[in-house]
């Protein structure tokens, strides 16, 4: 009975060690578009300044992202489900790279619809990337830490986070932002000269970024990647995903909180000069070392507390506190304001991979359409913060739109309470 049990065990031993190395690869996916999503607002005030938009013209930017994931989550989960993770993955980063690098032309002809349009190509990618990469890292190993191991991986998304905002900030935003007044008093060459320059002040870093993904695409092409197979004499379909309830609260419930982490990061800059009376570079110093830290040290602390407290527990409690903190953001003034968004960073951290785990836990073999249908959702990103842009243009208080937030907060409470549980239909 002894031989059995230990060639078996050894078997296993056998097949984490396999999956390592890949588990690793495709985990730097996730700092990669965390990093190219997290210089999104770098990108807000700066094209909103080199354009002169109001709030709700500059949210087109995130618009542009984020219904690239709901055009083509569907596209990126038939190639994943006909040719394999890999293949979607290397398709993934063709595009994200041809996207960083369409950046250029933008540039040269300050275009901002063409700007736009390079976003939607990067977002494009990136939709192959997550659709791929958040349940191939849930399925690397052990179901019984599928949660904890996309955490892990979504740390490296938290990583970006802090990174991102410093590098934009020192390599895309000048520094030497202009007033309309002082804009007015400019004779029409020397602001056209200033405009381009703006303009231009994007096209190193997404060359440098386009480069570096193309590279990465070139890898995961010549590395051998194990294909899971998640059942197999079963048929998939959207009318049998749509039979679990819990996958259908998981996307209801990644819909709002991917609309409330764009709302936070995208008008982070302008909440923190409006309430705190501080320039854009130093805002953008808060937004990577502050919240970006603070999301980056809330995930690695997530995966460990998930030791001890279910998911769908820890879910409820850092929803709770995001809803206080996000209340406190409405109402409050100066540094108090951006100390309260840090705060809801650091209990953002878990929502997105914490959400996807549960949504696809015991999807079988729905779990690649399962996956798409949440990324999917991800739409959410495009449309709620239109919502904010609107009420901040509206009432003139860019905090006034920090209520969106907070009713996405209590949809996510929702889902880890009674929506996470499988029920089938």
């Amino acid at each position: 009975m002894a031989l059995p049990t230990s060639s078996s065990a050894s078997l296993k031993q056998g097949q984490l060690k396999g999956y390592l190395f890949p588990f690793i690869l495709v985990t730097s996916l996730f700092f990669f578009w965390g990093f190219v999503h997290n210089l999104d607002p770098i990108l807000i005030p700066h094209l909103r300044e080199a354009f002169t938009l109001n709030y709700l013209q500059a949210s087109l930017v995130d618009f542009s992202v984020f219904i690239a994931y709901f055009v083509m989550a569907l596209p990126a989960g038939f190639i994943m489900r006909k040719y394999g993770y890999k293949s979607g993955i290397i398709l993934g980063l063709l595009l994200f790279g041809i996207g960083s690098l369409l950046f250029i032309p933008a540039a040269d002809t300050r275009q901002y619809f063409l700007f736009l349009g390079a976003l939607f190509v990067i977002a494009s990618g990136l939709t192959f990337l997550e659709t791929a990469a958040n349940p191939y890292a849930s399925l690397l190993g052990p179901k019984e830490t599928a949660t904890q191991r996309l955490n892990l991986s979504q740390s490296f998304n938290g990583l970006a986070t802090v990174l991102a905002p410093l590098v934009g900030g020192k390599f895309i935003l000048s520094g030497n932002e202009l007033t309309e007044a002082q804009k007015a008093a400019m004779t029409p060459q020397a602001l056209d000269a200033y405009l381009a320059a703006s303009a231009s002040a994007v096209k190193g870093p997404y060359l440098i970024l386009g480069s570096i993904i193309l590279i990465v695409a070139i890898i995961f092409a010549f590395t051998k990647l194990p294909e899971i197979k998640e059942e197999e004499g079963k048929k998939s379909s959207f009318a049998n995903a749509f039979q679990h309830k819990h996958l259908v609260w998981a996307i209801v419930a990644q819909f709002f909180y991917v609309g409330a982490q764009v709302c936070v990061t995208s008008f982070f800059i302008s909440i923190a000069v409006k309430a705190a009376n501080i320039d854009k570079q130093t805002a953008s110093i808060y937004l990577g070392l502050g919240y970006g830290l603070a999301f980056m040290i809330g995930r690695f602390a997530g995966t460990f507390f998930m030791r001890y407290i279910s998911p769908n527990k820890l879910l409820v409690i850092y929803s709770v506190i995001n809803i206080v903190l996000s209340a406190i953001a409405i109402v409050s003034t100066g540094m108090i304001t951006v100390y309260a968004l840090i705060g809801v960073g650091f209990f953002m951290s878990i929502m997105f991979p914490t959400i996807f785990a549960l949504g696809i836990k015991g999807l079988g073999v729905d779990t690649k359409i399962g996956s798409s249908l949440i990324i999917m959702s991800i739409v959410g990103g495009a449309l709620i913060p239109l919502a904010m842009g609107r009420i901040a243009d509206i009432t003139h208080n860019i905090q006034n739109g920090y209520i969106i937030p907070l009713i996405c907060f209590i949809v996510i409470l929702f889902f880890g309470w009674k929506g996470h549980k499988i029920k089938t239909a």
